[in-house]
């Protein structure tokens, strides 16, 4: 067995893994990967050269993967792959989602079953900033004192699909646009402020931004000036991270104890990921 190197990364969040196939991935192999994952929160696997077929057999050790909602973009070999791109097709047709999550947000927070881990395999990457920004969320739960841990602790938020701070669905910082049907499918769902990491046990503060309106028991502007006040506490530069993707890597990332945001790319430079995301067991209440 070929030993894994495990390097981290020089942000907030971050671990690079090198040495690894995903095509021959072992039960070993992953249990490095998922240790690393609970510990440096974001897990870069360079190098890869795989199909749909391996990539989501990968993403099945995690758990149950789950189709976006935006199903027009599935990709045709397996519909658990989100295919993420501003490119576009010979009629002129998006061949993707461009501009997806350009915002802070958690993936599937906006469901009732959220998501464990999501999974980006880089297909074509532009030069320049063109990674994921990820704020490390256990983290700024741990710096924040005493008083305002007691005062949260125990608080529960409403969250729906949606970017509470931009509901212009023209604007490429909103939520992606929906269809008529695919917004019927959309309810409001309750999560926790304060999550207990599933797998460690540690907390962070969960889906500050992006799908959370508002907080039970308080008013609707009372509640969003905490949220807003943890969304900046939050996301301060000393908790976040940028790597810098390459064409071949497989990206993976914790959605209990992260917010993140997709960069905001120069149409003229073509982009293009495959996404999975996996859920979580069952609903965090």
């Amino acid at each position: 067995m070929v030993k894994l190197a495990v390097r981290k990364l020089p942000g907030a969040v971050g671990c690079e893994i090198e040495g690894l196939e995903l095509r021959w991935l072992d039960d070993d192999s992953f249990s490095t990967i998922e240790l690393a994952l609970h510990e440096h929160l974001v897990v870069i696997i360079p190098g890869q050269s795989i199909g749909p077929k391996s990539f989501a057999a990968m993403a099945a050790r995690f758990g149950r993967a789950e189709p976006h909602v935006i199903d027009q973009f599935h990709h045709k070999s397996d519909p658990n792959i989100l295919i993420l791109s501003n490119r576009k097709d010979e009629k002129g047709e998006p061949i993707g989602l461009a501009d997806g999550g350009t915002y802070f947000h958690t993936d599937y927070s906006y469901l009732d079953v959220p998501a464990r881990c999501t999974l980006l395999f880089a297909q074509e990457i532009p030069p320049g900033e063109s990674g994921t920004t990820f704020a490390n969320q256990r983290l700024a739960y741990e710096d924040l004192p005493n008083a305002t841990k007691e005062r949260i602790s125990d608080l529960v938020c409403r969250h729906h699909y949606g970017n509470r701070d931009n509901l212009d669905e023209a604007s490429r910082t909103a939520a992606s646009k929906l269809s008529t049907d695919q917004k019927q499918k959309m309810n409001w769902v309750r999560h926790p402020l304060v999550r207990k990491h599933p797998h460690t046990g540690r907390k962070s503060l969960y889906a500050v931004s992006g799908s959370s309106f508002g907080i039970e028991g308080m008013g609707d502007n009372e509640g969003r000036a905490l949220l807003d006040d943890l969304k900046q506490h939050s996301t301060a530069g000393k908790y976040c991270y940028t790597p810098r993707y390459r064409p071949g890597d497989v990206i993976i990332w914790d959605n209990c104890s992260l917010l993140h945001s997709a960069p905001l790319i120069d149409a003229s430079q073509p982009r293009t990921l495959w996404r999975i995301t996996v859920k979580e067991q069952g609903p965090t209440l």
